[in-house]
């Protein structure tokens, strides 16, 4: 909302300090009680030191303190299609009531590298000293000459040793996600096997060039009866190396769209399948803007909807 820039300040709570900072023994930025840090300096902490008290002192800055922030991003999230992941807090500490899959984490990764390239740089940052104290970036995949350029690791007794990371070759991106490793050793062999493994096995196929017409959605009572739909990209999907297996694609929306229908307006969404398993699912968005028709293509229109209307009740009752 514009609230808070990289130059504003961030107070650090005695709550902040003492549950996620050097009293707590867990992972700190060491930040100093009652003192004022930039953002920019905040999310540094957040993200390369892993700095609980960091990561409280924005939440408490956000929304006032941390169960209540801890709503807000579930409720964000959901916006983002992550329909399972349920937060308590902002630093990922042990709560009965909170959860997250491997997959939503994996779609978060996705989204935060596209959404915030500026700040996703920080995720490659080697190391953050504050407080006269210098700290390495908990990633080990950082230092394997994979193309590794972010995100986070994560540690608890419940869950164990964790790692969501993302690497670069050939101009390829994959992101993957590991979890319930027993110890940071087996994280850092595990994920870089994942990736390994991931630039061997699979190869990107494009489907759609970037502004080319995906499909179509159809517009009810407007000047024109059908409306184009495009992507805000590119449209790929990783494939097994060699892979004939043939792929099922869809447009799914509530339709026929009302108009008018706005140029640029998420209308629908593009499905695409590989057996069982789906493999993309984007928004689509309308090519051009639809204004609604003269008084008797709206009759016409009203009158193809009113009868498709009983025939699907009537498929529907058989």
């Amino acid at each position: 909302a514009g609230k808070l820039t990289l130059d504003s300040e961030i107070g650090i709570s005695e709550n902040a300090w003492r549950k996620g900072g050097g009293p707590s023994g867990g992972s700190a930025m060491f930040a100093i009680l009652n003192s004022r840090i930039k953002l920019s300096d905040i999310l540094q902490g957040i993200i390369v030191q892993s700095g609980n008290d960091a990561s409280i002192a924005l939440a408490e800055a956000i929304a006032g303190d941390e169960p209540t922030f801890g709503r807000i991003m579930t409720e964000r999230v959901r916006g983002l299609g992550l329909t399972k992941s349920v937060f308590r807090n902002a630093t990922g500490m042990p709560d009965p009531q909170q959860r997250v899959t491997a997959r939503e984490l994996a779609l978060l990764a996705g989204h935060i590298i596209k959404t915030y390239p500026e700040l996703y740089r920080i995720f490659g940052q080697r190391e953050f000293t504050w407080n006269k104290i210098r700290q390495q970036n908990r990633n080990p995949l950082l230092t394997m000459d994979i193309g590794a350029d972010g995100l986070k690791t994560g540690n608890i007794d419940e869950s164990g040793f964790g790692l969501v990371g993302s690497a670069v070759q050939n101009g390829q991106r994959l992101v993957m996600v590991v979890n319930g490793l027993k110890t940071a050793r087996d994280r850092a062999t595990e994920a870089r096997k994942l990736l390994e493994w991931g630039f061997r096995a699979f190869e990107k196929r494009q489907l759609f060039a970037a502004g080319e017409t995906v499909g179509e959605a159809s517009v009810y009572g407007g000047e024109k009866g059908r409306v184009a739909l495009r992507s805000k990209g590119t449209v790929s999907l990783l494939l097994p190396r060699g892979s004939t297996e043939r792929l099922a694609a869809r447009i799914v929306y509530r339709g026929p769209l009302a108009v008018p229908v706005q140029e640029g307006a998420e209308v629908a969404r593009l499905v695409v399948t590989r057996g069982d398993i789906k493999t993309l699912d984007i928004p689509l968005y309308a090519a051009e803007s639809v204004q609604a028709g003269t008084l008797q293509s709206r009759a016409l229109d009203a009158l193809f909807e009113a009868t498709t209307g009983w025939v699907r009740k009537a498929l529907s009752r058989s």
